[in-house]
């Protein structure tokens, strides 16, 4: 049981800050907050593909629409419990938008990761675009007119606390992974493939392993970005989520978690941030700055805000330099 007790303190604190949220912020705050954490799951579990295996993917957001259309079609046509049980209900519906993710991933990670860097980046991007035109042509799932009336959760409160739960979940999955022989494996695969192989690691297994994880949170955040918002269409699941999903692991750091969720709230917030600035001059300077903001980063700290480092490791480093 002592490995229970990192995330209940971790989810312990974070309902706390979700009591404060609900009282400090209107709904427009509350929202962004929301994508902030869907945006954190999907750069913590790119990471492990990006990051930690040193492999590069773009069809991130093609698992994120599976899982979001797959929780969304559940729960408008399945009642498996009563309503006095729907946290649970939507709890059984988010492990199955990721379980369904993971098996497409299985299915695209088999034949595409036996290839390496640009190659590898140019199949998962039409993977992602094979579901997107595939979503566009099904009628049931609502086609280009998208897919209205989710159900949704019944306070922000309880939003808040269901995506820490799937946040945690996440955070320590990859964490304890990363710690055990599988992440050894993947580091491996990381710093020297050749190498890898003649030790006598699978690389190929390795990278689908984590490349189906990987899937299981991306669609697992789909999901919750569908009840979030009650409503998806295909065209919330382009190509620029994808990158908008690399940016924020390069952003924090590849091969750091902590600098996973720091750039997905950074990228979620500064663009909202910077709102006013385009009503007040007419002019979309919103996204001038947004960009040279990143590009500044990105020259200052080229291996992202934290590297491959955790924040406890920056902050022990800090408190030595001060010392």
């Amino acid at each position: 049981m002592k490995f229970l007790k990192a995330p209940l303190l971790t989810l312990l604190i974070l309902s706390v800050v979700g009591l404060v949220f609900d009282f400090a912020l209107d709904a427009y705050f509350q929202l962004i907050l929301l994508y902030a954490l869907v945006n954190c799951l999907l750069s913590m579990s790119l990471n492990l593909v990006n990051g930690y295996t040193g492999q590069f993917s773009l069809g991130h957001a093609g698992f994120m629409a599976i899982g979001a259309y797959f929780a969304a079609y559940a729960n408008t046509k399945w009642d498996i419990l009563p309503p006095a049980l729907n946290a649970l209900e939507f709890f059984i519906y988010c492990t199955g938008a990721g379980l369904f993710a993971a098996v497409a991933g299985l299915l695209v990670g088999l034949p595409s990761l036996r290839l390496k860097g640009d190659y590898l980046a140019i199949v998962t991007l039409g993977f992602g675009e094979i579901i997107r035109v595939t979503l566009l042509n099904m009628d049931f799932l609502g086609g280009p007119r998208g897919y209205s009336n989710i159900p949704g959760f019944s306070s922000f409160l309880f939003s808040f606390i269901f995506a820490c739960v799937w946040l945690t979940i996440c955070f320590f999955t990859i964490w304890r992974v990363m710690h055990s022989t599988y992440g050894r494996g993947f580091l491996s695969v990381r710093e020297d493939e050749i190498a890898a192989e003649a030790m006598g690691i699978n690389t190929t297994r390795m990278k689908v392993r984590a490349f189906v994880l990987s899937s299981f949170f991306a669609g697992v955040a789909g999901a919750l970005f569908a009840h979030f918002t009650k409503f998806i269409s295909p065209s919330s699941f382009t190509f620029l989520q994808s990158v908008n999903v690399v940016i924020m692991v390069v952003l924090g750091g590849m091969g750091s978690m902590t600098g996973s969720i720091v750039a997905a709230f950074i990228i979620t917030i500064l663009p909202e941030a910077l709102r006013p600035l385009q009503d007040l001059t007419g002019v979309d300077l919103r996204m001038v700055i947004y960009s040279l903001s990143l590009i500044l980063v990105m020259i200052l700290r080229p291996k992202g805000l934290f590297g491959d480092q955790e924040i406890t490791a920056v902050w022990r480093k800090y408190a030595r330099r001060n010392s």
